[in-house]
Formats: C-alpha cells, sequence, structure tokens
C-alpha cells in the first residue's frame, strides 16, 4: 500500500531522523533530559492519533524501512513502533 500523499513518507522519515538523532547525540550536543523528554513528547503524540492515522504512519515506517538501504537506519525504522509504544511486537 503507498500512500497517495507523498508528504507521509516524507514527515515520518524526517520523525524518526529526529528521533535516532537525539538518541545518539552525546550530552555536549543536547541536554540528555531535552532529549528525553522530546522523545516522550513524540511518543505521546504518536500515541494520540486515531487509529486510521496511527495504521498510515506505521505502513509509512514499513515502507521506508523496507526501501531503507542502510542497514542501521532500516534496522532503526523497523524497531521504532515497538521503541515508541505504538506497538507490542518488536
Amino acid at each position: 500500500m503507498t500512500d497517495v500523499d507523498p508528504l507521509v513518507p516524507v514527515l515520518t522519515g524526517l520523525l524518526v531522523d529526529v528521533v535516532r538523532w537525539l538518541e545518539s547525540c552525546g550530552d555536549e550536543e543536547v541536554d540528555p533530559d531535552s532529549a528525553v523528554k522530546t522523545m516522550e513528547t513524540i511518543g505521546w503524540v504518536l500515541l494520540q492519533l486515531p487509529a486510521d492515522q496511527r495504521t498510515r504512519f506505521l505502513r509509512a515506517l514499513a515502507d521506508l524501512a523496507e526501501a531503507e538501504p542502510d542497514p542501521a537506519r532500516r534496522e532503526f525504522l523497523v524497531s521504532f513502533p515497538f521503541a515508541m509504544g505504538l506497538t507490542e511486537d518488536e
């Protein structure tokens, strides 16, 4: 299933990359407490999505992971839904 609106996968990828960057930052780049708070806020917002929008977001993540040539980013995309509490299965 491919999104009709190309903006969805672009914004999904961008959001994942922001979280990935926050997780990988050193203390000198971003205050750890601020990074955690930002990631918790992102997770909370994603959990507030209506079921159809959450399904669309998860589909966009799966599509991005399938097409991702970088193994590290692909793994992050695959694990993102579980890490953010959007699914119970890793």
